[in-house]
């Protein structure tokens, strides 16, 4: 599943995950931090829709 930034468009793949960020391959959307922010524009996760 992949989720999508509404604001700048940045894409988290949780089948990838992000290991520049820390984040390691097949971790889940729901599994990242509370306090996780996009890395491009730094939205919390409540502004990222699952990408259809």
């Amino acid at each position: 599943m992949k989720y999508v930034c509404d604001v700048c468009g940045w894409v988290y793949d949780e089948e990838a995950g992000d290991p520049d960020l820390g984040i390691a391959p097949g971790t889940k959307f729901a599994d990242l931090p509370d306090d996780f922010q996009c890395p491009v524009c730094g939205v919390g996760k409540d502004q990222f829709s699952p990408e259809e």
